[in-house]
């Protein structure tokens, strides 16, 4: 996985509730084994009509968010079916930020597996970052390692993270890289342990 620390970009404000994992990926894009390509089916009923044109008005068509990496939307995002492609769809797609006031927690989790950082703020500032998204194109400073999300006037929103996933995230490393290094640090704990 590719490691995050910064993540400096335009947000992408998508004001929906409840985004349902079949809304990320829908189904009949699930056939693919790779992980990669699904970027371009991300909320694919939503960005285009049934002969494939581009919906007016929806967020993703907007010229404006082209190259975002920070995604922002309502509460219960990824709900639905536990589906590992909707993180992969988003990572495809190109966002490394999603933040959010709640998420489910299988799709929380497996951001955290596919190097997606998750960032859950309070409702208000949810929706403060979502107005002014709308109104004019904003960037955001994304830093896990301070764990804030800063505005361009300085106003700083501070976030949670457990040390495991911050520590996977800011390392790009998978379960099976930490399961790797815990057990080369536990074997030379117990060589040393040993000479003693």
């Amino acid at each position: 996985m590719k490691p995050i620390n910064e993540v400096t970009s335009i947000l992408t404000p998508l004001d929906r509730s409840n985004v349902d994992t079949d809304q990320i990926i829908s189904k009949e894009f699930l056939k693919r084994i790779e992980r990669t390509g699904f970027g371009k089916y991300l909320f694919h009923h939503w960005r285009f009509d049934a002969e494939g044109n581009k919906r007016d008005g929806f967020v993703l068509n907007d010229s404006r968010f082209d190259g975002s990496e920070i995604l922002v939307a309502r509460e219960n995002f990824g709900c639905g079916s536990s589906r590992e492609h909707a993180p992969w769809a988003i990572l495809d797609y190109g966002f490394r930020v999603v933040i959010a006031p709640s998420y489910a927690d299988i799709f929380y989790n497996n951001c955290m597996k596919n190097g997606i950082l998750p960032i859950r703020l309070p409702e208000e500032e949810v929706e403060e970052l979502l107005a002014k998204g709308k109104a004019d194109p904003m960037q955001l400073a994304v830093n896990l390692a301070e764990q804030t999300v800063t505005q361009p006037d300085g106003t700083v929103h501070r976030f949670d993270i457990d040390p495991y996933w911050k520590e996977m995230l800011l390392n790009g490393w998978d379960e099976i890289a930490l399961t790797f290094k815990y057990e080369d640090q536990i074997a030379k704990y117990e060589e040393v342990t040993q000479r003693a």
